[in-house]
């Protein structure tokens, strides 16, 4: 099996709604066989004579060897390109290109391990549940939303979970508040030894910084931050760099697409994103700005 992602004319064969989400899964062998959890997909919208130029990237729910090998993943109907996806029907035709970007890392041993996410980028971490299982750890969801209808997968996490806790802001579902107040406590009841997140940006921010405080590496995928960057997902169009501090200690501006999307929690600088800190390596330098301030 070859690590190299493929092009391919993909075959639609269902889209349905899941809650505030579109699940849409795709008939495509060659990206199912070589996907690992953490990898992501791109996909062309608007069809073959759009103006839309800029692919959509989402990461993977879940790959089964049904019709030879399908993919699905889930999303939000937030702008016209997402749209378009929507309102697909079986047997339409999608480009894909896939599997992209670096994977979740995997533990040696068996560990007890807490899966976080939030919104539709929650769904990326079942495909991680379950290769987690077959390699004898435990698995614990922490899950949450703005409301129940945002939240994507608490069903299957109570189903395939060793455990399963659910936070939405306004109590509609599960526990009323936020992941990050949250998860102390669920760190505590499960005695997780590692922590992994999905989500929107603010989200894993809060997942490093809690699994910090108590001492616990974190690995984080950062798709929402892809869509929202409006990446080309191949690491040319350069919109998705962010600030990664580096085990030398030496800050250098890497792309979330081809050097994520997953990475480790402790190693983004968040308060920096959507800026180049003058102390990266090769930053410009500005008259009149201090060392250590930031180009924007």
């Amino acid at each position: 099996m070859s690590d190299t992602p493929v092009q391919t004319s993909a075959t639609v064969l269902t889209v349905r709604q899941v809650q505030d989400y579109h699940a849409m899964t795709l008939v495509a062998p060659a990206i199912a066989e070589r996907f690992r959890p953490g990898q992501f997909v791109a996909l062309a919208v608007g069809g073959e004579h759009t103006g839309r130029l800029v692919r959509r990237c989402f990461g993977v729910y879940e790959v089964k060897s049904d019709y030879g090998g399908t993919v699905e993943v889930v999303f939000a109907d937030t702008e016209p390109g997402t749209a378009w996806l929507a309102g697909l029907r079986s047997r339409d035709k999608v480009d894909v290109i896939g599997p992209l970007g670096r994977p979740f890392r995997l533990p040696r041993d068996p560990v007890t391990c807490l899966l976080v996410g939030g919104g539709p980028g929650g769904a990326a971490l079942f495909a991680l549940a379950d290769t987690l299982h077959r390699r004898g750890c435990q698995v614990h969801f922490l899950l949450g939303g703005r409301t129940g209808k945002q939240v994507f997968g608490s069903r299957m996490a109570h189903r395939i979970g060793d455990s399963a806790a659910v936070t939405t802001e306004d109590g509609s579902m599960g526990e009323r508040g936020t992941v990050g107040a949250a998860m102390p406590r669920v760190i505590a009841d499960t005695g997780a030894e590692v922590v992994y997140g999905c989500g929107p940006t603010d989200l894993l921010r809060s997942i490093t910084r809690v699994a910090g405080e108590f001492g616990l590496p974190s690995q984080v995928c950062l798709e929402e931050f892809l869509q929202r960057t409006g990446a080309c997902g191949i690491g040319v169009c350069m919109t998705c760099v962010l600030p990664l501090h580096g085990e030398d200690g030496v800050t250098r501006m890497v792309r979330a697409c081809a050097d994520g999307p997953v990475l480790r929690g402790d190693r983004v600088r968040w308060g920096d994103l959507g800026t180049i800190p003058f102390d990266a390596l090769g930053a410009p330098r500005v008259l009149g700005v201090p060392e250590g301030g930031r180009a924007r």
